[in-house]
């Protein structure tokens, strides 16, 4: 028994947890933290059972990127923590604030050769910022302080606590959780806001690459200020969608794809490219800065990587936002509309195939009917896939955070937790998995949670019965496609045997109509529909001979 002042380590874990503001916890009780288990039952955090804790890490992955806060999942020792490990790892490269907690054994066994135990600090340290063991119960409010600093920190990532389960049950006297305090960025410094200003001036051609760190800052209507104040069109990456309204007319699109399309010419032309919240791990810089002559411009709230193509002409650190609008103040470029003729084509390329009828469905068509039925503010997660590299470029994004992709890590099986993870946070907005079958039958299973929570979720799988992108690519290099051939269940059956709604595309005519009724009946629906992957080549093709473009 306790004493009015005691509690456990395990319940004084559960009060740090609460004090930095945790909703939910994402996992699967264990007998190593059924310590946590008891103590949740006295608090107001909801525990989210899944079915499996990959899934559970990308609930936290992506209530961590849709939010801000770091999102939490848990498991057991052993097995059960090595099942977060894709989540984490992913969570971590594209700056998703998390933390990851694991049961473990007691500490006296830890010493020698012990069921189920593993060295978890060294199995999570290279995937997460911050990665600790938990030896005595008066230290549990430092750990999830400093957890929770480290993962909410600019640049975010993941952190992971291992809580052993003899250290869980022990009482603890007079703790309290420590106070919650973030540093705020620092203010742009004027004298390299003026230096960047004078480069903007002189360039004939800038172009600004939009990253992520636009939406972490909260930074989307400043880049948008920023853009039409020094008339620069603004690509951004796959993880920066809609930072600036696709329909915006200097949005010439994402970059991201491997190839060089229509917006690799619109870099191609830039003299100065100014890189806003740019992460490396997003769009490597050999890709857009080939030759090393472009001028760089690096707005961020960390200094640049080190990179022989991304050497930078002058840097700004600091909160990104003031840095764009001081910029933009000091800024005196005057020209005409920029890259008019390349937004055309972006624009038409689009568009291109929104009548197509044919059956398989192209997948330029699907994308294209997606953005019809849902409204700007409605959310997209896009699963990893030949689907992935089509959403990232096709798919038009009008507000920051509606279209979440996993680009870092780029690990399949995200989309249909991470669509969970997206409804809890946003019950009002229609949520939309996209996935090709492979990924969806990696996480298939959290159907079952979806369900059991009483979810309005809808998931379109893009259905070609193999492993596409990896043919797309082994088409590319060596002309002949090897071992990617996959048979699937029926799919609508499948959805029913949860009770859940299935619903497949026979006539390409009604996909619009059938996204529609998944929407909008009341709880969670998987639509089938065939894909046409010929596309992906004709793709290739198309680009290899896109050699020049007057822009």
């Amino acid at each position: 028994m306790t004493s009015t002042n005691q509690m456990t380590a395990a319940q004084l874990l559960v009060k740090c947890l609460e004090h930095e503001g945790v909703e939910y916890i994402f996992g699967i009780p264990g007998e190593e933290n059924i310590a946590v288990m008891d103590a949740l039952l006295d608090s107001p955090i909801e525990f989210i059972i899944t079915r499996h804790e990959q899934a559970a890490a990308f609930m936290a992955d992506v209530y961590g990127r849709l939010t801000g806060r770091a999102g939490v999942c848990m498991s057991t020792l052993g097995p059960g923590a090595t099942n977060l490990v894709t989540g984490v790892a992913d969570g971590n490269m594209d700056r998703a604030p998390m933390v990851a907690i694991a049961g473990q054994g007691a500490t006296t066994r830890m010493h020698k050769e012990s069921h189920q135990v593993l060295d978890l600090v060294n199995l999570f340290d290279p995937i997460s910022k911050y990665s600790i063991q938990i030896r005595e119960p008066e230290i549990v409010p430092e750990i999830v302080r400093k957890a929770f600093k480290f993962a909410q920190a600019e640049k975010p990532g993941a952190a992971f606590i291992d809580f052993p389960e003899n250290i869980a049950d022990m009482p603890v006297d007079n703790a309290q959780p420590l106070r919650v305090q973030q540093p705020q960025a620092p203010c742009a410094p004027v004298g390299k806001c003026r230096q960047v200003a004078e480069i903007i001036d002189k360039a004939k051609n800038p172009v600004i690459i939009a990253g992520n760190g636009v939406v972490r800052f909260n930074a989307s209507e400043e880049l948008v200020s920023f853009a039409e104040e020094i008339n620069a069109p603004v690509a951004t990456t796959f993880m920066a969608k809609g930072s600036i309204p696709s329909s915006h007319p200097l949005s010439i699109g994402t970059v991201g794809l491997k190839a060089r399309d229509l917006v690799a010419f619109g870099l191609e032309k830039a003299d100065v490219i100014i890189c806003v919240g740019y992460d490396m791990v997003e769009y490597p810089p050999s890709y857009w800065n080939p030759n090393c002559d472009k001028k760089i411009i690096h707005i961020d709230g960390s200094p640049a990587e080190v990179d022989t193509h991304y050497i930078v002409e002058a840097g700004v650190i600091g909160d990104i936002t003031d840095t764009m609008r001081r910029i933009g103040a000091r800024s005196q470029r005057q020209s005409g509309p920029a890259m008019r003729e390349l937004t055309k084509k972006i624009r038409a390329e689009f568009a291109e195939f929104s009548e197509d009828t044919a059956h398989p469905v192209k997948p330029q068509k699907i994308i294209w009917d997606i953005r019809q039925v849902l409204a700007p503010e409605d959310i997209v997660i896009s699963d990893v896939g030949a689907h992935k590299m089509w959403m990232a470029r096709m798919f038009q994004a009008e507000r920051p955070n509606t279209c979440i992709i996993s680009n870092g890590f780029a690990s399949m099986g995200i989309a249909l937790p991470g669509a969970i993870a997206a409804k809890l946070v946003y019950p009002e907005r229609n949520i939309l998995a996209v996935c090709g079958d492979s990924g969806f039958m990696m996480n298939n299973q959290e159907i079952e949670t979806a369900v059991r929570l009483g979810l309005n979720i809808t998931v379109i799988i893009f259905n070609d019965n193999k492993y596409g992108l990896i043919e797309w690519h082994q088409l590319r290099h060596y002309g002949r496609k090897s071992h990617i051939d996959v048979t699937n269940p029926d799919f609508v059956q499948f959805a029913e045997s949860f009770g859940a709604h299935g619903y497949k595309v026979e006539k390409t005519e009604d996909l619009q109509s059938i996204l529609h009724t998944a929407i909008n009946d009341g709880g969670v629906s998987i639509i089938d529909c065939p894909v046409d992957y010929d596309e992906n080549m004709k793709l290739t093709k198309k680009l290899k001979e896109l050699t020049s473009l007057q822009v």
